[in-house]
């Protein structure tokens, strides 16, 4: 390139004042001396700046030769150098070095937000005023209930779930078939109704009144008017037919009187049996538990009202049939029956003497020439189980 003297046209600035190439001293008698000395200098220049073009051109043409001359579907690459392990690993520690900042800058980032909405919102519950202790249980109940019925949709949609609904029914209806004696005897021995007729209501117990010639046992304490049934065996399924029908008279020798006469007159009645079971006085004992020392028992027998007084209340078990027999020389009646209510785990046994009529007048029992083979005092009926699977006794 070659310069240029400086004009003042291509300017609108004053320039300042330009010194010559040469400082030689204008004389006017070496002006055709200094003129000569310029046009020397500035072909001196012309030639340095021609030269070191010529010389880029000729550096450059081979190269442009060398490209003009390629064909490019005739082209070869260089042999590919593999990279060595240190160049490797300076690659790989560059990757590791960039992701780390990468995710340090990320999560650095969202935890500054968490922090940031978690001030938010202490901030804007400290600006809700508390609820009272009402609107917190209502609003726990919701909640509750809001999960209950989603939890209800889920499985109401399940596959399984009309199986496990049946077969919950199936298992509900056997435990009821099972237990419901305990579940009946508990509820009629609170809320059963009085059932006693008022003219059985004995001011004096001394009072001689007329009575039908019908068996009856009365206990006006827990509200008991029931038939008695005499005469019928001692066996298991003689005893049950007679309870359906009222209380039966367990007669044994030992122990085989009837009111008015010397020796124990037993009496056994149901406290609790199966629904499916027949007769109207399954649960006629189930508040004999309730009868005290002192009490007061009626008993009808060929129209004659006798009079007992409890003096003895005891539990045994089933197999213990010579608590029922003993010598007395006494009028003696024994209420039976199962407890605790809904078993027949165990016996309750409860005694009284007669007072009215007069004991001393009482007659002895007839003698009873059979023996008997009885192992147990009688109890309710089988359970389910037993009658599917046959009774553990």
């Amino acid at each position: 390139m070659k310069p240029e003297e400086p004009s003042n046209s291509q300017s609108g600035l004053p320039l300042l004042p330009q010194r010559s190439i040469l400082d030689i001293p204008a004389q006017n008698s070496d002006q055709p001396v200094r003129d000569a000395t310029v046009n020397v200098l500035r072909s001196q220049i012309d030639g340095l700046f021609d030269s070191e073009k010529n010389q880029t051109i000729e550096s450059i043409q081979p190269v442009i030769s060398q490209i003009e001359n390629i064909n490019p579907y005739e082209r070869t690459h260089a042999e590919h150098i593999d990279p060595q392990a240190d160049q490797w690993k300076q690659y790989h520690t560059a990757w590791q070095t960039y992701y780390q900042k990468y995710y340090e800058g990320y999560y650095t980032h969202h935890l500054k937000k968490a922090i940031e909405d978690t001030s938010t919102q202490k901030t804007t519950l400290n600006k809700v005023e508390p609820l009272s202790n009402d609107e917190a249980i209502f609003d726990l109940r919701q909640k509750l209930l809001g999960k209950v019925s989603e939890s209800a949709k889920k499985i109401r949609k399940s596959r399984h779930f009309m199986p496990l609904i049946a077969g919950l029914a199936v298992i509900l209806i056997f435990l009821f078939l099972q237990y419901n004696r305990i579940l009946i005897a508990n509820v009629v021995a609170y809320v059963s109704p009085g059932n006693i007729d008022p003219q059985n209501i004995v001011i004096n117990p001394n009072t001689t009144i007329a009575v039908s010639a019908e068996p009856r046992l009365i206990i006006p304490k827990i509200n008991v008017d029931v038939p008695v049934i005499y005469g019928v065996g001692s066996d298991y399924d003689s005893q049950m037919a007679a309870m359906a029908k009222g209380v039966a008279n367990f007669s044994i020798p030992g122990a085989s009187s009837r009111p008015g006469q010397i020796g124990n007159t037993v009496l056994a009645g149901h406290s609790s049996n199966d629904l499916i079971d027949s007769g109207d006085y399954k649960f006629i004992f189930v508040q004999l538990d309730k009868l005290e020392v002192g009490d007061t028992i009626y008993a009808n027998y060929e129209s004659v009202r006798y009079t007992y007084i409890v003096t003895k209340k005891e539990v045994v078990n089933p197999t213990d049939v010579n608590k029922l027999v003993y010598a007395t020389d006494k009028p003696v009646l024994t209420l039976l029956t199962c407890t605790p209510l809904g078993t027949a785990k165990y016996r309750l046994l409860v005694t009284a003497e007669q007072i009215s009529p007069d004991p001393n007048k009482s007659i002895a029992a007839p003698a009873v020439a059979t023996k008997t083979s009885n192992t147990s005092i009688p109890g309710s009926s089988l359970t389910l189980w037993e009658r599917i699977f046959g009774s553990s006794n």
